[in-house]
């Protein structure tokens, strides 16, 4: 039976993809920094249908130790660790970079870039004493792909550079000849606290009535996001694979036409 091992999951997107991990058979950790939310989550998961076990971990990805300690958890528990996937993250306040403090800088880089990093480096140890080696699958967001807006300079160059680091990471892998293959999980724009909270959950974000415009058209909710990603993820066998949700081509479809196609995830705030 396999495993995954899923950082920031207690809800989101993370969550969604336990979920779905869960219902084809496979042993599960997840892990967040919220005890209670975590325990809530992991008997939510035993709840759902499938044949692995499910296993919880406290713990940051701000912390080298926490990460080490998630890594040999799993590994204790179920001997294995088939993919890990590095999607803790937060989103900043919507702000110019002079006007974030430097705790709010080292808080998004530290999650959404430095934990992506630690966590790649501390599974790909455990993956090269495998026999199969292992996947580890890190998360794109705005900015991956050069785009650019006021409030998201930092979470956009931190997700720039994890693009980056993924592809590097990849070529590594495949240049020492390592049984272990790193790849890409582009979920577009998803409609959860992401979008609307900062640092965690720490402060509200106001979007512009232009933003929540283009997030009405492209948006989608977690769990059909999640559906393609670890379907995707279940039967890719490729080194510095990129799984997307959001293609160009779906963008294209949907500007075309929302004119048909009314949406408003953000009717309940107003």
């Amino acid at each position: 039976m396999k495993t995954a091992v899923i950082t920031g999951s207690t809800r989101g997107l993370g969550f969604e993809m336990a979920k779905l991990f869960r219902q084809n058979g496979w042993n599960l950790v997840i892990n967040g920094v919220n005890p209670q939310r975590l325990e809530k989550a992991v008997l939510e998961l035993r709840d759902l249908p499938g044949g692995g076990a499910v296993e919880g971990f406290a713990g940051s990805v701000e912390s080298g130790e926490d990460l080490q300690a998630l890594a040999d958890f799993a590994a204790e528990k179920f001997r294995v660790i088939d993919i890990w996937i590095n999607n803790a993250g937060v989103n900043q306040p919507m702000k110019a970079i002079w006007e974030l403090s430097e705790e709010e800088i080292d808080a998004v880089l530290n999650i959404d870039l430095r934990g992506a990093i630690l966590g790649s480096r501390i599974a790909a140890i455990q993956m090269e004493r495998q026999p199969e080696g292992g996947y580890i699958y890190n998360i794109e967001g705005y900015g991956s792909n050069d785009a650019m807006m006021l409030g998201l300079n930092l979470y956009g160059t931190s997700k720039r550079a994890v693009t980056h680091f993924t592809q590097a990471f990849a070529k590594e892998l495949e240049e020492r000849g390592s049984k272990v293959k790193a790849g890409r999980l582009s979920p577009g724009i998803m409609i959860t606290d992401f979008t609307v909270k900062a640092l965690g959950g720490k402060e509200s974000i106001a979007l512009p009535e232009k933003t929540k415009k283009v997030y009405n058209i492209l948006g989608d909710y977690p769990d059909v996001v999640a559906a393609h990603l670890v379907r995707n993820m279940l039967t890719n066998t490729k080194n510095n694979a990129k799984i997307e949700w959001l293609t160009g081509g779906k963008a294209a479809w949907r500007f075309m036409t929302a004119g048909f196609n009314k949406r408003d995830f953000f009717a309940e705030q107003k």
